[in-house]
């Protein structure tokens, strides 16, 4: 009898098993802990979860912007708004520098006011911190909060900012859920958290991006759901286009010692970034030698954001750093150089979106981005070519 019960358990377990978080009905991924079924797949996801029918009371709110929106941006914006209230979701392909928050803040202030529930989710935390400031310039006396890995006291709110790790605590929660740099690292092809978003979604969803992968590309096609595109950045000034330095990695290092100092005489900034923490630690050690005006930050610096700060406020000059600060920072009179741009881990999206640090402002719309590398790559070509195909519309 036990034994029957036993297999009893395992059937149910391989052929029945669905979990309820993330959908995962791959054997694989399915444990059974005293006689009872457990996924392996987001088992490390343990918390908290935001109650769907908690009220959030807060004060009467308005949408305030110190700023016009152009032509260009007006346009996307309302046509966000139009397809949100038909009910379908809206994807919008915007290239670097085009101001792509800005673009849903109009379709947020009609959700807010007819009392839906709003999320705006992305792959990284320091990209919620920037955006915390931002909505709370523009999204005067609501009530907005950030969700990430430490910071989770308080789940609810009228403006909901979370990574997409967090997503798991808001099951069938959201009428509005935005959804950026959705080709990122870590969200892009994880299964676990694309089931989280989905999970998560009541209504329906803007999907913002520079890079918008192909499949989902085609899913909106798919599904004839509205796909919108933006290919002028905002101040009207074109993406500034790469140029490629080939050297042996010793000569790459002295090119861009020298170009640090040029950019300091100017009182510019610039980023360095290298394919890997490891090297980025020791070039870093090396440059500092040379010139002690820098600092390195990567996924693994505990003070991430008080070094953005201080390089916000020219405490340093340079940043050697990896791909974690491709997007969602935006500095006046920034430089750009990649060392070893031959590494497979800058492919063309990467590159682009690396591309797109420079010339961001306004009044300081250009701007150097270097691909230092042994030899050229075609993610290189393709990054170039795709940004003088955008510039094209200028």
């Amino acid at each position: 009898r036990n034994n029957k019960n036993h297999l009893v358990i395992i059937y149910e377990v391989i052929f029945l098993f669905v979990c309820e978080k993330c959908g995962n009905k791959e054997q694989r991924y399915i444990g059974i802990l005293n006689g009872k079924e457990y996924c392996r797949r987001c088992i490390e996801f343990i918390g908290e979860e935001c109650i769907e029918d908690e009220i959030v009371k807060s004060s009467e709110g308005e949408l305030k912007l110190d700023y016009e929106l152009t032509n260009e941006q007006k346009k996307i914006s309302d046509e966000i708004v139009t397809s949100f209230k038909n009910k379908k979701n809206t994807l919008v392909k915007a290239v670097c520098g085009a101001g792509k928050t800005e673009l849903v803040f109009a379709v947020i202030d009609y959700a807010l006011k007819n009392k839906m529930k709003v999320g705006f989710a992305v792959p990284r935390k320091n990209v919620v911190l920037d955006l915390y400031s931002r909505f709370k310039d523009s999204f005067k006396n609501y009530k907005i909060v950030t969700v990430y890995g430490g910071c989770n006291e308080e789940l609810n709110g009228d403006i909901i900012l979370l990574t997409t790790h967090q997503l798991y605590r808001y099951k069938n929660f959201f009428d509005l859920l935005i959804l950026d740099e959705v080709d990122a690292f870590p969200f892009y092809r994880n299964e676990t958290l694309y089931a989280f978003f989905k999970r998560a979604l009541k209504g329906n969803t803007v999907i913002l991006s520079a890079t918008a992968p192909p499949d989902i590309i085609d899913e909106f096609k798919k599904n004839n759901d509205t796909i919108l595109n933006l290919n002028v950045r905002f101040h009207h000034y074109k993406i500034p286009e790469p140029f490629i330095i080939k050297r042996t990695f010793i000569l790459q290092i002295i090119y861009v010692l020298k170009k640090l100092k040029d950019y300091q005489k100017q009182d510019k900034q610039c980023f360095v970034f290298l394919p890997t923490i490891n090297m980025c630690e020791v070039i870093y050690k090396i440059f500092k030698v040379f010139n002690n005006k820098g600092f390195v930050i990567t996924s693994k610096t505990k003070n991430f954001e008080q070094v953005i700060e201080d390089f916000k406020n020219k405490k340093y000059m340079y940043l050697i750093t990896t791909s974690v600060l491709e997007r969602g920072v935006t500095f006046k009179n920034l430089q750009v150089i990649i060392l070893n741009c031959e590494h497979f881990i800058f492919d063309k999206n990467t590159l682009i979106q690396i591309s797109g640090r420079v010339g961001r402002k306004k009044d300081s719309p250009f701007g150097d981005v270097i691909f230092c590398c042994s030899y050229e790559t075609e993610a290189m070509k393709e990054a170039i070519y795709e940004i003088r195909r955008a510039n094209k519309y200028l």
